[in-house]
């Protein structure tokens, strides 16, 4: 019996360690990713959607594209932690017309994942 609760308790601790130091590692990747800003005047008209994922965060989004310009940008879906104020995001992208929007203090991650679905979108639809 006192066996089986000190294997237990080895394998408990090991998953949090492995989990803690996979943590770490996806955060300090985290300053690597980039988001590059679209330039509009290839976009035609129409709806795109993008998405992204980096642990433990994930975003889709509908970018809808008019005129050459952002008209509107729709949150289908996020997986986000802690982050829910990134969500913020998807009007400042359209509002400036440009992923060059500083990203939310205390969701990185999650800036970062919606950012780069909205990069996605736009630059598929510029193919």
């Amino acid at each position: 019996m006192k066996k089986a609760v000190v294997a237990v308790l080895v394998v408990v601790v090991l998953a949090v360690v492995c989990l803690g130091g996979y943590l770490l590692w996806m955060q300090s990747r985290l300053p690597s990713i980039t988001v590059a800003d679209v330039d509009l005047a290839n976009i035609e008209d129409g709806e795109y959607i993008g998405k992204y994922k980096i642990f433990p965060v994930a975003a889709e989004v509908k970018v809808t594209v008019k005129d050459h310009r952002i008209a509107d940008v729709e949150l289908i879906n996020h997986r986000n932690g802690r982050g829910k104020a990134a969500e913020v995001l998807v009007d400042q992208v359209a509002e400036k017309q440009s992923l060059e929007v500083d990203v939310v203090s205390g969701a990185t991650f999650s800036s970062k994942a919606i950012l780069k679905a909205i990069e996605s979108a736009l630059a598929g639809a510029g193919q």
